[in-house]
């Protein structure tokens, strides 16, 4: 007797990924002249414009292709190895996104352990400081530069206390709502779910928040030197990352709200949550070496 192989679903050509490709490319840009108008004032505004559309051809990709995804799911298209699959694919993407942020904590201990120090005259280097910048203290936060940029730094208490309460927070009730799924108790999974997104969403709205009174009141900007730019690089992506990921839980919710998942079938539900986690986890980092140390 024949041995019978388990059917691999592999799905019809798709236009998503392109166009994900030219949403990210439009955000790029958009978002890069967007800094520029700000700097130089303009007030034409066409980046801004580039960046809004950027956005929202983000949005109809990240729609038709859930939409996609959650179709194919519900006729009963995948099977177990294709779960395994998606597993590995989802594992193998947080790995990109752990080393996407291990890129930028590097180029922050670099700026902080060897660049600063350098240029302060530490070590071999205090003639490079005399010739360079003789009045130059090395020091971080670096709250003004050795162009003599001034701009007030950003403490751990407040705002930046209050989004890591928040985050933790929510990756505990990100958990409850795992265990109520694996429970198939559906009023604990919608009930922490919601809690989970709400979480989220103050987190952005306080986030929004520290900015401007970085920008108003500290004068933290770009312009602020190293410290400012490795400030907004590393907190404006996990920005970035946190609002994805609202908007992942968001649509899980909808599809828990529909009857989706089964306490066996669940894995769109797993991957929001590993991803969530993840996010968590970063925050945690963030808070200890941009905000404490």
């Amino acid at each position: 007797m024949a041995q019978q192989h388990e059917k691999y679903y592999v799905p019809a050509s798709s236009p998503w990924p392109i166009i994900g490709a030219i949403a990210l490319g439009l955000i790029a840009f958009g978002a890069g002249h967007t800094v520029i108008d700000m700097k130089n004032e303009a007030t034409d505004g066409w980046g801004v414009n580039v960046l809004l559309g950027g956005i929202a051809v983000l949005l109809v990709m990240l729609f038709g292709w859930f939409r996609d995804q959650i179709n194919e799911s519900m006729a009963g298209m995948y099977s177990n190895q294709l779960g395994h699959s998606y597993r590995q694919g989802m594992s193998w993407f947080i790995f990109s996104e752990i080393m996407f942020f291990a890129a930028f904590f590097g180029a922050l201990f670099y700026a902080r352990v060897i660049a600063v120090e350098w240029l302060g005259g530490a070590g071999n280097n205090a003639m490079t400081n005399e010739v360079l910048w003789p009045a130059f203290e090395a020091h971080w936060p670096l709250t003004q530069t050795p162009g003599g940029t001034e701009s007030g730094a950003m403490g751990w208490m407040g705002l930046p206390l209050y989004n890591t309460i928040i985050l933790i927070v929510s990756s505990v009730t990100c958990h409850f709502a795992h265990v109520g799924l694996e429970k198939n108790n559906r009023k604990q999974l919608t009930i922490w779910l919601a809690i989970t997104i709400i979480l989220g969403c103050t987190f952005l709205y306080l986030q929004v928040a520290e900015y401007i009174h970085a920008y108003e009141e500290l004068g933290l900007t770009l312009d602020s030197g190293i410290y400012g730019n490795t400030f907004y690089l590393l907190t404006g992506f996990h920005g970035m990352h946190v609002t994805l990921g609202t908007l992942m839980l968001i649509i899980m919710f909808l599809r828990v709200i529909k009857g989706h998942f089964t306490p066996e079938k669940h894995f769109a539900f797993q991957a929001t949550s590993w991803y969530w986690h993840f996010v968590d986890v970063v925050w945690v980092c963030l808070f200890i070496f941009v905000y404490i140390l």
